[in-house]
Formats: C-alpha cells, sequence, structure tokens
C-alpha cells in the first residue's frame, strides 16, 4: 500500500487513532530503572502509536509558529553537527517530501523522500520519561488548578513545562536527546531525519501531546490517570473540590453558583460573534501504516467514514451559521439503505468500498452507479423516481398531459409516447421523462440497455428533456467517479 507520496507500505492499520499495544505499566517497569525521571532506552516499545497524514508542502521562512513546535526545532539544531544535512532536511520537509509519520512512546518514524524520488526510512528516537517521572508530572498537574483544567480542556500552557522541570520532569527534548536512525546510512542527523523533525514541528503546532506520546503516555491515558487522582485528592481533601484548588482557583475549576451568575447576567457584556467557518472539511485520517489492523477492521472503510464526517459537519456547521437558521425545517431522516447511496455519492470510495455499499443499499454494484447520480441530482426524491413507479389518479394524469401539451411551439413538440403510468419516452432517441408525485419532471438517458438519470428536475417538461440532450452532446456523466 502507498502513501500520498508515493511510499510503499507493507500492511494496512488504523491510522490517525491511537490503537494499544501493550502493557505501558509493564514498559515503564522496564524503562525506568524505578523511580528515575528518564528511562535508560530510546527504543519505541510496544505502546500506543498515532500515523498523521503526510502534510502537504510549506511556504515561508518559518517552520513552526507554536512555542512548543519552535522549543523543538531549537532542541534539534542544538543537537544536530552538521548544518549543512540539517538545512537539506528543511527543504525536503517544505517541498513535502516526507510521508506519513507514525508517532509511538519514544520513536517517530516516516519515510523520506530525496529530490531524486529514492525513499528512506528514517527513524528519531527520544527518550521515555519513567513512572516516577510520570508520577510526579501527574502530582504537580493535579496541585494547580490552571493545569489540570488546561489539560482537560485538551489544552498545554507553556508556563506547564517550567512546573514540570521544577518536579524533575523533562518534558521537551535537550542536547542529544534526538538520536537520528536511517536507512541512507548517513551518520549524525541526515537530511532524511532532519526533515522528520522539522515536519514533527508542524504536528507540535496543532497538537502538542504529541510530545507526550513520545515521552510515554497518551493522550487518553494520560487524561484519565489525571481525573482519577483528581477525584482521589478531593476525596482526601473533603471539600469536593479538585486538590490544591482553594479560593479562586477552586471555584475556577468547580463553576460559578447558579445565584451570581443569575445577578450578573444585566451587566455580562455581549457573546462574540461566532467564528467564520472553514472554506472547506478538514482533511480525513489515512489509515495507512506499518501495523497490520485488528481482525475485523477495514481501514478503507473506516477511512471514507470518517471522510464523510468531516464533510457532513463542515456542512453542519455551514447551515447553522446560516441567517434564518432557526427557521429551517429539520433534515429528512434516511434509511439505512438511502444513507448508504448517499455516502456513495459524497464519498466517492474505491470499487472494494463501493461493493459493501452497494449491499448496503440493497443494490448490485452495477445499479449503485445510477442511484448515485439519482442521489447527486436531487437527493431522497431523485432516488424515489429512480426506484419506483407510481400510478398518477385521472386528475394528475391528465395535468401532466396538458402540461406535455403547453410546453412546446406548435410543430415543434417531440413524438412521445407513454411508457408507464408516469413516464414517457422521446420517440427515435434514448431520452425519457419521469413525472414525480410533486409535479416535476425528471429526465432519464438510457445507456447500455438501462435508463439512468440525466440531471435535474425541472417544472417544465421541456426544460428538463433539453437539458438532458445538453448533458448527452457534451458528454457529461454523474456516476460515482464523477
Amino acid at each position: 500500500m502507498s502513501d500520498d507520496y508515493g511510499y510503499d507500505f507493507e500492511d494496512d492499520s488504523p491510522y490517525g487513532t491511537e490503537t494499544e499495544y501493550g502493557a505501558n505499566d509493564a514498559n515503564d517497569a522496564n524503562v525506568s530503572g524505578g523511580d528515575e525521571g528518564a528511562c535508560a532506552s530510546r527504543v519505541g516499545a510496544p505502546g500506543p502509536e498515532r500515523t498523521f497524514a503526510a502534510l502537504p508542502p510549506t511556504q515561508g521562512r518559518g517552520f513552526a509558529t507554536s512555542w512548543w513546535g519552535r522549543a523543538w526545532l531549537q532542541a534539534l539544531e542544538d543537537t544536530a553537527l552538521d548544518g549543512q544535512q540539517l538545512k537539506q532536511g528543511r527543504q525536503l520537509a517544505r517541498k513535502g517530501g516526507v510521508g506519513a509519520v507514525s508517532v509511538r512512546p519514544g520513536r517517530i518514524t516516516a519515510m523520506v523522500r530525496d529530490r531524486d524520488g529514492t525513499a528512506h526510512r528514517s527513524d528519531v528516537l527520544l527518550q521515555q520519561l519513567g513512572a516516577g517521572a510520570w508520577d510526579r508530572f501527574l502530582d504537580m498537574a493535579v496541585d494547580r488548578a490552571g493545569h489540570i483544567a488546561a489539560l482537560l480542556d485538551r489544552e498545554m500552557p507553556p508556563h506547564l513545562v517550567e512546573d514540570a522541570a521544577g518536579a524533575g520532569v523533562e518534558l521537551l527534548p535537550g542536547i542529544g536527546d534526538l538520536e537520528p536512525e536511517c536507512t541512507c546510512g548517513a551518520w549524525d542527523h541526515c537530511p532524511h531525519s532532519g526533515a522528520l523533525c522539522y515536519q514533527v514541528a508542524r504536528l507540535l503546532d496543532e497538537d502538542p501531546f504529541v510530545l507526550l506520546l513520545m515521552r510515554g503516555r497518551d493522550e487518553r491515558r494520560l487524561l484519565d490517570e489525571l481525573q482519577v487522582r483528581s477525584a482521589a485528592r478531593a476525596v482526601r481533601s473533603g471539600d469536593g473540590g479538585t486538590a490544591g484548588a482553594t479560593g479562586d482557583a477552586a471555584r475556577e475549576v468547580r463553576g460559578v453558583p447558579a445565584g451570581e451568575a443569575f445577578a450578573a447576567a444585566g451587566i455580562l457584556p455581549p457573546l462574540p460573534a461566532p467564528p467564520s467557518a472553514p472554506d472547506a472539511p478538514g482533511l480525513g485520517p489515512s489509515l495507512d501504516t506499518e501495523t497490520p489492523p485488528a481482525p475485523g477492521i477495514d481501514p478503507a472503510a473506516l477511512e471514507v467514514l470518517a471522510a464523510d464526517s468531516a464533510v457532513r459537519a463542515h456542512r453542519m456547521l455551514l447551515d447553522a451559521l446560516a441567517p434564518g437558521h432557526e427557521q429551517q425545517s429539520l433534515p429528512v431522516e434516511l434509511t439505512p439503505q438511502q444513507d448508504a447511496v448517499r455516502l456513495a455519492a459524497d464519498a466517492r470510495p474505491d470499487a472494494r468500498v463501493g461493493a459493501r455499499l452497494a449491499a448496503g443499499s440493497g443494490r448490485r454494484p452495477a445499479d449503485l452507479d445510477a442511484a448515485v447520480r439519482a442521489w447527486r441530482y436531487g437527493g431522497v426524491a431523485a432516488l424515489a423516481v429512480l426506484d419506483e413507479e407510481w400510478v398518477p389518479d385521472p386528475d394528475d394524469l391528465g395535468r401532466a398531459r396538458a402540461r406535455l401539451g403547453e410546453a412546446w411551439e406548435t410543430g415543434e413538440r417531440p413524438a412521445l409516447r407513454a411508457s408507464g403510468r408516469a413516464r414517457w419516452t422521446m420517440a427515435g432517441t434514448d431520452l425519457q421523462l419521469r413525472l414525480d408525485q410533486d409535479g416535476r419532471w425528471w429526465p432519464y438517458r438510457k445507456e447500455r440497455g438501462r435508463w439512468v438519470p440525466a440531471g435535474p428536475a425541472d417544472d417544465d417538461p421541456a426544460g428538463a428533456l433539453a437539458g438532458a440532450e445538453d448533458g448527452a452532446a457534451d458528454g457529461t456523466a454523474v456516476g460515482m467517479s464523477g
């Protein structure tokens, strides 16, 4: 399997998620040497792993914008002995030569491509913190209300490093802490390991918890332990609040009494304007890593679901920010079969995942393409026209025939013959009109012996048929891949 830059990986695995591989407690005991803060081994032991999709090329002078990212680069530049190789690594990272980055305790890994296209596996090892160091870190965080509140909100303030250092825990790497390994065989930080480190700085800009994972704790476990310690400290202290949080700090963590909040309602400033929506949905994760997936897990299908969730969330946000949102009607609840068609239309899956969606929609793979076309032209209503042939009553049928008679000028009306109770086919062509129960006309075209949707609905049958003719003339086709 290949990543976005053409690197070959042997296996598929969950990508962009955290996967447990072993017991971290045992791992801490093995590498910490008791209660020491940092382990003697730099080897990435079995444990949680996160893999991040390859980042696109970047422009500009600065490579990292956050305090965490700049501190990481400072450690890299202080460690490297060959500044020229580091400069080459920065250029490789800027040009998008770093593939997917795998992060696990004590190790980061990526395939890095030279300018000539040659790929090398590059690793950078970082000392993990031992169990004793993590105990001191968690105790320090629980003792400070600001730290525990920030961590539980998935934030990591810069002064957390200073307080951790005061507790004997060095979170950021120092000189000599970043040890490179690369299949190119170069000494010190070669361009490939340098490029990997520069890419990690960009990851730290987005999520500083990546650094804690490299030091040996994944975010989920860290926050769980923090909550457990906080609750235990509160029980021991008997005050019902966070341990060490007294006075204003305790009130900040526990919230504001309802009476005070109600009394201040008239003097509080107005809420800020909602933030603007992003221009496009976020990129979904890539599940292409060296670790095989768990039994029964289909990484490609998970990628489709994750990308679809991003698209739907973006669409819901745009709807929520649109004027008059509160007056909009609720979305139609889809059946599982309809949602499978919608997912195929939005996600544009490959053939294997498309076959699974076809089965979920109750169709053969060859029939799913027509359903996808219908969905893109008109959603649930268009799908009903494709799947159902309704029987108009005499009044509806009379109005439809009158509309057909009025749609064209005298002498221009095509020869139409009834092909069903609400369907008319143009004689001598592969075009058809279908009437839905709301009085709208849908164009259809025969392709390889099947009638497929050829355009959106129109209140005018002549307009609908003209749209289908135009599509036939210019070769327009809307399918799963278009």
